[in-house]
């Protein structure tokens, strides 16, 4: 369960079609709220990154919003590659 103020840790793990692990290029995590607004977009790079085509971001969720979606999106062989997620938040 997720608490409004408090940090999460937002992992990605980027692979190709063949469920091999990758490292893409000009990673991007952005955040929206449930109405697809964007609240806010961060650069990740090698220093976030655990392993080959793992990532992670610890953002601190907001206090006035009852759900987030998390997007990690980068460029591998010249093709967007991109997951998201769902957090739904507690006061």
């Amino acid at each position: 369960m997720a608490f409004s103020g408090d940090t999460v840790r937002l992992q990605v793990n980027f692979k190709d079609f063949d469920d091999i692990a990758v490292n893409p290029s000009n990673i991007k995590l952005t955040i929206f709220d449930v109405n697809k607004n964007q609240i806010d977009q961060y650069d990740i790079d090698d220093t976030n990154k655990v392993k080959e085509g793992v990532y992670f971001y610890d953002y601190v969720l907001p206090d006035n919003k009852t759900e987030i979606v998390f997007e990690f999106k980068g460029v591998h062989k010249e093709k967007p590659i991109l997951t998201r997620g769902i957090i739904p938040i507690k006061f």
